[in-house]
């Protein structure tokens, strides 16, 4: 399963580390090395995945996905960050920022290709799923464009806001455990606690109105219609 792999890293002997690897199992690979550079790189390379380190001269990784994530090419886009921190907030800021997943330094081969291969998997099935429109009252969801309205004003959602947006809609009513949610927004590959969820509802419930996510207490979340 070959992908265009960028690799934005101010750490030379890694970039040539993780380049090796990468083009070893197909992938074609561009390289990086500070955050204004991966930016201009990321428009003219087109990647179907972001490797991103956070600490870097110029723009760091946390500014560098926002700024990507703001534009509507990189919304299928991949971004995997890179972290010598092992700090949980550092991981759930991450993402927030819309990152998909995060690796921590010294980063082994093996886990970077078997989580890739993890995570180029889930893409493909997603954009395999069927596409359609559903509509609740005045909110409007376009799964095909990823585009929200309310009443005809489209709304802005981040990529996991709207992930998990979608999987709440997909049955009305039901109520998804805390367990369902991190597996089908976040994947078994990705480790992320409960306040990263409840930021998410919060972000979600800022944009589309309270009424439409219930919180069940000590169990996860539903959405109601």
């Amino acid at each position: 399963m070959s992908s265009r792999v960028l690799i934005v890293e101010d750490e030379r002997d890694i970039v040539e580390i993780l380049t090796y690897n990468l083009e070893k199992e197909g992938h074609t690979v561009a390289a990086a090395y500070d955050g204004e550079e991966g930016y201009e790189k990321a428009l003219s390379f087109s990647p179907d995945l972001i490797l991103l380190d956070i600490m870097m001269p110029k723009m760091d990784g946390m500014e560098l996905c926002q700024k990507l994530r703001a534009l509507p090419k990189f919304d299928h886009v991949l971004i995997v960050f890179l972290t010598a921190r092992g700090e949980s907030f550092t991981q759930i800021s991450a993402l927030d920022q819309g990152g998909d997943d995060f690796i921590t330094k010294p980063v082994k081969p093996n886990v970077l290709l078997s989580r890739v291969r993890a995570l180029l998997r889930r893409r493909i099935g997603k954009s395999e799923e069927v596409s359609q429109v559903q509509v609740f009252g005045e909110l409007s969801i376009d799964h095909e464009s990823f585009a929200i309205s309310i009443n005809d004003t489209n709304i802005s959602l981040a990529k996991k806001e709207f992930e998990l947006l979608a999987l709440l809609t997909s049955k009305p009513g039901k109520v998804f455990k805390r367990e369902e949610i991190m597996r089908k927004v976040w994947g078994n590959e990705v480790i992320v606690g409960d306040r990263t969820i409840d930021v998410h509802v919060r972000k979600l419930r800022e944009k589309i109105g309270s009424d439409y996510i219930k919180t069940m207490k000590g169990v996860g979340y539903k959405f109601l219609f």
